[in-house]
């Protein structure tokens, strides 16, 4: 039976490898923000979503390690059983005035986060209504919940309201930035369609949250909708806040819930502390650094500005997209650009639907115009 499973795995790594579809890990020898260093050569990185620069900031940096020394670098068990650190509730009390909410949870990571908020929160009584391209987590987290599923077309509003019309208790998952096209939803309109159906709006805002808002506070912010106003929201610290881990946040009684019921939480080694010193201090930069989003939102501008030419998906966020189709023409534009020193990943199936392979940039706080100039210079000439 062993070599029997074992040859079923080695042909369907080979499958994969003949479709142009196989993944291979990349070691970073050197993190600098706008450049990685692989192989002794460094690249500008134009495919990380380290969109403020925190992640390698010098007060972040310090304050991870402060942390360590003060508090220990791991947990050393469950939040329900060993009991969560003085610098766990400060972090989550630092959540929930920053985005105006009761209660926050920490989990380990974005996908645990979204698994556990669907898979605990939806009942069998209930229907989950997610956006068509929706993240995988979510998916996944619809596909082992109690709750029935249905998807509706990517950010259709018309076709969102006829599924409202047909299902009761009904609980609509989006997200506020939708990481492999860039665009967002219309929050204002979604949250009117569940008022006045008595649904529930649930928002993942991965790449929203730090990035968006007059503080950083997210796409609802964003938006002019109170993260209040929502069922919840579950966004991360990996991505702009330059860190690790996650949380979900919302009303008192949901939060409460899910520290009781979230099995993702309640079995899990809570966050490191030195960690969670570190995302302290990232979003005290993020609140009050306004010059890292205003830098962001030159950069973006800038690129839309010198790449108006190029096949581009509409997006007015960091994360800008150019469809190639196939998997092939996607993998040799990638590596045309890395011999010019761009490091920017081709995006294949999967992770997005078949025949939409694409490049993926994201753009960061720091990027300069010299760099976006080359990056668009090499588009220009590869495409």
């Amino acid at each position: 039976m062993q070599p029997t499973k074992i040859a079923q795995l080695q042909q369907a790594l080979t499958e994969r490898a003949q479709q142009h579809l196989l993944r291979t890990p990349q070691t970073l020898q050197q993190y600098s923000g706008r450049l990685v260093q692989i192989a002794e050569r460094d690249y500008l990185n134009f495919c990380g979503n380290d969109y403020l620069g925190l992640a390698s900031a010098p007060q972040l940096l310090q304050a991870y390690a402060d942390g360590a020394l003060k508090y220990g670098a791991g947990s050393s068990g469950s939040p329900l059983v060993t009991g969560q650190h003085q610098i766990h509730q400060q972090l989550t009390e630092q959540l929930s005035d920053w985005l105006g909410v009761e209660r926050a949870l920490l989990f380990s990571s974005g996908f645990a986060a979204n698994h556990a908020m669907l898979t605990t929160l939806a009942d069998k009584q209930d229907t989950l209504l997610l956006d068509k391209l929706s993240h995988a987590s979510l998916i996944d987290g619809a596909l082992h919940s109690n709750a029935s599923f249905k998807r509706f077309s990517h950010n259709d509003t018309a076709a969102l309201a006829q599924l409202l019309a047909k299902h009761n208790a009904a609980m609509v998952v989006t997200e506020g930035v939708f990481s492999m096209d860039g665009d967002s939803p219309d929050l204002t309109s979604m949250l009117a369609l569940c008022n006045k159906h008595s649904a529930m709006l649930l928002l993942d805002d991965a790449h929203g949250i730090g990035v968006l808002g007059p503080q950083g506070e997210g796409s609802a912010a964003a938006q002019g909708v109170s993260n209040n106003q929502l069922f919840c929201t579950m966004a991360n610290f990996g991505k702009a806040l330059g860190v690790a881990g996650a949380f979900v946040a919302g009303s008192k009684t949901v939060i409460d819930y899910l520290e009781q019921f979230a099995r993702h939480y309640v079995y899990s080694t809570a966050l490191s502390p030195a960690l969670c010193a570190a995302v302290v201090k990232s979003i005290g930069l993020c609140r009050v650094e306004h010059w890292r989003r205003d830098k962001l939102q030159s950069n973006i501008a800038l690129f839309r500005q010198l790449a108006d030419d190029l096949p581009l998906l509409p997006s007015q966020t960091a994360i800008q997209v150019v469809v190639l189709g196939s998997s092939e023409r996607a993998l040799a534009v990638s590596q045309q650009l890395k011999t010019a020193g761009i490091w920017l990943s081709a995006i294949r199936p999967p992770t997005v639907a078949k025949g939409s392979a694409r490049l993926r940039i994201t753009l960061s706080t720091q990027h300069t115009e010299q760099d976006i100039q080359l990056l668009v210079q090499q588009l220009r000439q590869w495409l």
